[in-house]
């Protein structure tokens, strides 16, 4: 089985490859890559992201064909794909931060700052934080509900369909911290900072 982490530039990605290759042992093999033909032929793919909503998106555009060849992965072959962080809010149509910006329009809905009710709640949201799992999803077989993970980030997802919310979590409102839509599986917490309810996250999907 191959597992690719697209490498599009988006920032520190290590402790993404670390936490995979640490799951994977030597089982699974798993690329960093902007290869289309290598993303392409993968099992299953990762975006990572860091920065901001239209820094990503940029980062993206920026290796031509690259979107096309994500577009193909994930909405015709219907291969399992999983977003993290700002990787996550990109299957947004639309973002707002630093200005409106186009999305991957995977799951409709926007990207928004997180409403801090002047002030009262800090951003950005950095820390562990409890989930609330909403419905049954495949990335959280064996994990408790309430259980903490680790989040970084100003800005949400907030998807017009409630029903590919899979789990939330409370910071100044209920905010989406994972999305399941048929192969696409998205987290707002950082699994790979998330010690070893984490590494199970990122084992379940490796398992699907």
């Amino acid at each position: 089985m191959n597992v690719t982490i697209v490498d599009y530039n988006s920032g520190n990605i290590s402790s993404v490859i670390n936490s995979f290759k640490e799951v994977a042992k030597d089982k699974i093999n798993i690329k960093i890559t902007s290869d289309l033909n290598e993303i392409k032929s993968s099992d299953k793919v990762v975006l990572p992201g860091q920065g901001s909503f239209k820094s990503c998106i940029g980062s993206l555009n920026k290796i031509n064909g690259l979107i096309d060849t994500l577009n193909e992965f994930a909405l015709e072959s219907k291969k399992p794909l999983l977003g993290i962080c700002v990787g996550l809010q990109m299957f947004a149509d639309i973002g707002y931060e630093e200005t409106e910006t186009k999305g991957l329009g995977w799951i409709s809905g926007n990207v928004s700052k997180i409403d801090n009710q002047n002030d009262k709640y800090k951003l950005p949201h950095i820390g562990w934080n409890q989930i609330n799992i909403v419905k049954e999803s495949k990335i959280f077989k064996g994990i408790k509900n309430n259980s903490h993970v680790y989040f970084v980030h100003s800005y949400e997802f907030i998807p017009e369909d409630e029903s590919v919310i899979s789990a939330t979590t409370d910071y100044s409102s209920k905010i989406v911290c994972a999305v399941e839509k048929e192969n696409i599986f998205g987290t707002q917490f950082h699994p790979e900072k998330s010690d070893k309810l984490g590494l199970k996250i990122i084992e379940n999907f490796i398992k699907i």
